[in-house]
């Protein structure tokens, strides 16, 4: 979903773009954790593009991949874990990998003679 260059949108404008009511969005703020929209100065709910990409996911696995909510819920919590480990490890082969590169390079240097190799 394109934001037109919006930074916010409120809870009617995004219940449209979802052809829902507003009362199923706020019904999945309480089921899903991760939907927290911010609440402006008079108190009225205003999403960000994230906010609308995430609720766009969690419709998509409610609606179109036939989850349930707790199903959804748990899925999007194992997701999120895996990616966590995954970062992690990636991160650890990064590091390997510049350690191996350092390694490499050195070998590849022209070895200076000592006195005692004289």
């Amino acid at each position: 979903m394109e934001n037109g260059g919006k930074l916010y949108y409120g809870i009617k404008e995004v219940a449209e773009m979802f052809e829902i009511n507003a009362s199923k969005l706020r019904y999945y703020e309480k089921e899903f954790p991760s939907i927290q929209p911010k609440k402006n100065r008079s108190g009225d709910r205003v999403y960000t593009q994230a906010d609308i990409d995430h609720l766009k996911e969690i419709l998509e696995l409610i609606n179109e991949k036939g989850y349930t909510l707790p199903g959804a819920r748990e899925y999007l919590k194992t997701r999120d874990t895996n990616r966590r480990e995954h970062a992690r490890y990636i991160n650890k082969l990064q590091k390997l990998k510049s350690f191996l590169e350092k390694m490499r390079a050195d070998l590849d240097k022209p070895q200076e003679k000592g006195i005692d190799e004289a």
